[in-house]
C-alpha cells in the first residue's frame, strides 16, 4: 500500500503567518535587506510629501530593485509579479505588492540618489572586513544598448531620405493646388502626407545636427592631436639637427564623414566591437576591482569603443575613495588602456601602474617564465620604472591576477545574473543603471563573502 504525504491546499493557518518565517536564515533576500538598513536614505524620504495616500517606503522599493538586479530580474513588470510569485520578493516587500509604475518611476526618479549609497556599501563592507584598497584591476565590457543598430542613419543615407522627402513635398504641394482639377486617390489625405513628411524632416535635421556637433568635437580632437605630432617632429628636429624620417602627419579633415551615424532610437550609443566579432549598437562600461575580494570600487560608463582615455577618469574616482576607503597602491590593465600619458599619470596619483605595453604572448617556455630580473635602471621616467616591474617576477606574479579579477565579475554579471543589455536610453540614464548593476553585484559578493 503507498504511503504519501496529504495533499491540502484549502486548510486555512491556525495562526497568522509571519513573512519572516518563510525564508532561511541565511538568504541573499535577507542580507539585502539588513544592508539597505544600514543606509543613508534621508535624501529619497525627504523627496516625498508626505501628503495623499500612503507611499512605499523607499527601503522597500530599492530592496526590490537591487535584489532584482542581483537576481536577474529587471523589468518593473517582473518585479511586480515577482512580489506575489516568489518568497524571497514577499520578504522584501513585507508581503506588499508595489505595481510596476511605481516600482519603475522609483528607480527613474532616484538614480543620481542610488549612485551615493554606492560609496555608503563599500564602507559597510569595509567595516566588516571584506574590503581593502590595495591592488585595483581595470576593465571595461561592451554592453548592448537599448537601441538597435539597424535603427541608426548614417549621414550620407540622411541626406539622400532628406532629398527624397523635399521632393516629395513639393509634388504634394502641387497636387494639393490641383485638387480640384486633378484625381486625389482614394483614402489619400494630401495635409497628413505633408504633416508626415514635416515631421521626419525635422527629425532627419535633429539626426543631422547630432553628427555634425560630434564631427565638430572630432575634429578639435584631432585638430589638437595633429599639433602636438607637429610640435614633437620639430622638437625632435631641434635636438638632433636633424629632419624627421616618414612623412609629416596629415592634418585632419573637418566636417562628417559620409559613413557618421546617430541611432534614432539611443543617440548616445554608438556602434562598437564586440566579443566574438561583429559589432553593435552599445556603451562601453567600465568598473575597477578591487583584486582581495572582487568588489567593485569605482564604475563609469563612456561612448568610446577605445579605452585608452579612461585611465585618468578612474584615477579621480579613485582619489575620491582614498578619504573613507584608503589610498589604492597598484593598478593592473590590459594594453588597451597603455599609454605613456597613463603611465605618468598613476606615477602623479601615486599609484604603482602595471599596465601590458602590447598583447601578451601565450606558452612562454619555463626559461621566460623563471627568468632573473634584469638589473634596474638608473634614474628611470615613469614609463621604465613600470616596464622593469613588469619584467621582475613579483611583477609578472601581481599583473597575473588582472586575469581573474575584473573578467570573472563581468562573466558573472552577464551570464549569472542575466544583465546583457541597458533598459534605460540615453548616457546619463545608462551610467546610473550600471551603478545599480555593479551595486547589486557588490551586495551579491558580500554575502557570498560573509557566508565563507
Amino acid at each position: 500500500m503507498s504511503n504519501f504525504r496529504q495533499v491540502d491546499r484549502e486548510t486555512g493557518f491556525l495562526l497568522p503567518p509571519s513573512v519572516d518565517e518563510w525564508l532561511p536564515e541565511r538568504h541573499l533576500a535577507r542580507f539585502v535587506v539588513e544592508v539597505i538598513e544600514r543606509l543613508e536614505l534621508s535624501a529619497m524620504v525627504k523627496a516625498y510629501r508626505g501628503s495623499g495616500s500612503a507611499s512605499y517606503h523607499p527601503s522597500v522599493l530599492l530592496g526590490l530593485v537591487v535584489y532584482g538586479y542581483a537576481t536577474g530580474v529587471f523589468s518593473s513588470r517582473k518585479l511586480e509579479r515577482a512580489t506575489y510569485d516568489s518568497v524571497a520578493f514577499r520578504f522584501i516587500a513585507a508581503n506588499d505588492h508595489p505595481d510596476h509604475d511605481t516600482i519603475a518611476s522609483f528607480r527613474r526618479r532616484f538614480l543620481k540618489q542610488i549612485e551615493a549609497l554606492f560609496v555608503e556599501v563599500l564602507v559597510l563592507a569595509g567595516e566588516m572586513g571584506m574590503l581593502k584598497l590595495g591592488t585595483v584591476a581595470l576593465d571595461g565590457t561592451k554592453v548592448h544598448a537599448n537601441a538597435s543598430r539597424h535603427s541608426a542613419l548614417s549621414y550620407e543615407h540622411a541626406n539622400k531620405i532628406e532629398a527624397q522627402l523635399r521632393a516629395e513635398v513639393g509634388e504634394l504641394m502641387a497636387l494639393a493646388e490641383a485638387a480640384d482639377q486633378a484625381d486625389v486617390p482614394d483614402g489619400m489625405s494630401v495635409p497628413e502626407e505633408l504633416a508626415r513628411r514635416d515631421a521626419r524632416l525635422q527629425r532627419i535635421a535633429e539626426a543631422k545636427a547630432a553628427i555634425e556637433a560630434r564631427a565638430k568635437e572630432r575634429f578639435a580632437h584631432q585638430q589638437a592631436e595633429h599639433q602636438a605630432q607637429i610640435k614633437a617632429r620639430e622638437d625632435k628636429a631641434k635636438r638632433t639637427g636633424r629632419k624627421p624620417p616618414g612623412r609629416p602627419p596629415e592634418p585632419p579633415s573637418a566636417g562628417p564623414r559620409p559613413t557618421d551615424q546617430v541611432n534614432l532610437t539611443d543617440a548616445d550609443s554608438r556602434i562598437m566591437p564586440v566579443a566574438g566579432g561583429g559589432f553593435e549598437q552599445a556603451y562601453n562600461a567600465q568598473a575597477a576591482v578591487a583584486t582581495g575580494s572582487l568588489l567593485v570600487v569605482c564604475n563609469d560608463v563612456v561612448q568610446a569603443a577605445n579605452d585608452k582615455q579612461q585611465v585618468e577618469p578612474m584615477l579621480d574616482k579613485l582619489a575620491g575613495l582614498g578619504e573613507v576607503l584608503g589610498r589604492a597602491e597598484t593598478l593592473l590593465a590590459d594594453s588597451g588602456y597603455f599609454s605613456e600619458a597613463n603611465v605618468e599619470a598613476c606615477a602623479k596619483a601615486r599609484i604603482a601602474p602595471l599596465i601590458a605595453p602590447g598583447r601578451e604572448r601565450h606558452h612562454r617556455s619555463w626559461k621566460e617564465r623563471f627568468a632573473a630580473a634584469p638589473p634596474a635602471p638608473a634614474a628611470p621616467t615613469a614609463l621604465q620604472a613600470m616596464a622593469h616591474r613588469l619584467a621582475t617576477p613579483e611583477g609578472r606574479q601581481a599583473y597575473a591576477l588582472r586575469k581573474h579579477t575584473p573578467e570573472p565579475v563581468f562573466g558573472i554579471i552577464k551570464s549569472v545574473m542575466g544583465f546583457r543589455q541597458f533598459h534605460l536610453r540615453g548616457l546619463e540614464k545608462v551610467k546610473g543603471e550600471w551603478n545599480l548593476v555593479t551595486l547589486a553585484w557588490n551586495m551579491k559578493r558580500m554575502f557570498a563573502l560573509n557566508q565563507a
